[in-house]
């Protein structure tokens, strides 16, 4: 069991198309569910074909879908509700900017890391094959970058983990990330107590 108590979260998976992040977050949110706690799962495919339908792939594009899901994120998290987001999300700075936005302490970053020769084997939309003939213009990893997070808080192998000790494996570095803030409330209590106590 997972205590959170009144702490919103956000847990954002991000990797290549293809990596597993869809499928690990769909055995994560059924963990977390288990354990009574019922989060809120938003999916890139699902909001590119609502949300952000009228968005393409340029950098630009890829900017604002991040964006749109941020601030959606942000509105469910403020009914103190938690997020897990799966979301290629190819650029650091956009990650950034959802970490900050959402709040570092609330924030998880989960690098699903899978060869992107392993993405395109497996490419269960299509998309690997139609951006390799130019039907599919700036695609992450084909012609358009993605760049790697540099230090998230959970390092997976999308190509030797299977889903269920992925899912595991964010578990308990949420575990970690909520008692250490725990830690830190208490820190900051005994400090104000320490400054507030008369000197002996």
């Amino acid at each position: 069991m997972i205590e959170i108590d009144d702490m919103p979260f956000a847990i954002w998976l991000t990797g290549l198309s293809g990596a597993g992040k869809t499928t690990v977050a769909e055995v994560l949110r059924d963990r977390l569910q288990r354990s009574g706690i019922h989060p809120v799962m938003l999916d890139g495919d699902i909001v590119r074909h609502g949300l952000c339908k009228d968005l393409g792939f340029t950098s630009e594009d890829r900017d604002e879908n991040v964006r749109r899901v941020v601030e959606v994120a942000r509105l469910i998290m403020d009914s103190r509700v938690p997020v897990i987001v799966a979301l290629v999300s190819p650029f650091r700075k956009e990650r950034e900017k959802a970490r900050k936005t959402l709040g570092r302490d609330s924030f998880l970053e989960v690098f699903v890391d899978t060869p992107l020769e392993v993405c395109e084997a497996r490419d269960p939309k299509g998309l690997y094959a139609k951006a390799r003939k130019g039907l599919i213009r700036d695609f992450t990893g084909i012609d358009s970058p993605y760049e790697p997070p540099v230090c998230p808080e959970v390092h997976l192998s999308g190509d030797s983990q299977d889903p269920a000790q992925m899912a595991a494996d964010i578990i308990a570095a949420l575990k970690r990330k909520v008692a250490g803030k725990k830690d830190d409330q208490a820190d900051q209590i005994r400090d104000c107590i320490s400054r507030k106590s008369p000197e002996s």
